[in-house]
């Protein structure tokens, strides 16, 4: 019942980090916008030089996550008791996995793909791309790769932890 309800808590934690940034101004969130989309954001001229500088902003993002990721989830994993590799990385695990799932199907899928309020301006044309599901497929596919990575380094630090 407890990890369910953790699920619930990273679920709500991920929808008010992403959507109200991405509402008011959609370009926040330009790294996670299909391919073609982000190649005519780059060509307009409101947006010249935006992709690039946001590339290198979304790399450190990327690398602080997932040490703060591997730390907290860490943590909820041994106050729900996990106190070994194997509990822990499950317990990390199917966190991760459970919120990259509704990722994909609410956030993804129900809202990205639907909601005219997300569109760039300059790119309201590209209805099709908007509603690529396989780009949300790829991207939910290495959200479980670096699931495996947070839960492995989790499952890490806490035997080592409790090692010493």
């Amino acid at each position: 019942m407890i990890l369910f309800i953790q699920c619930v808590v990273c679920c709500l934690i991920l929808t008010l980090a992403i959507l109200p940034a991405q509402y008011k101004d959609p370009i926040n969130m330009i790294m996670s916008y299909p391919p073609k989309i982000r190649q005519r954001v780059e060509e307009l001229p409101q947006y010249k030089g935006t992709i690039k500088q946001r590339e290198k902003v979304h790399v450190y993002k990327k690398i602080f996550g997932l040490i703060f990721f591997v730390i907290v989830l860490s943590g909820v994993a041994y106050l729900s008791g996990c106190r070994s590799f194997g509990t822990t990385f499950v317990h990390v695990f199917i966190l991760f996995f459970v919120v990259n799932i509704y990722d994909l199907l609410v956030l993804d899928w129900g809202i990205f793909c639907h909601s005219k309020k997300l569109r760039i301006s300059g790119t309201e044309d590209m209805e099709k791309e908007y509603k690529d599901y396989m780009f949300h497929v790829r991207g939910a596919c290495i959200g479980v790769g670096l699931g495996a990575v947070v839960a492995l380094l989790s499952g890490c630090l806490i035997h080592f932890w409790l090692a010493v």
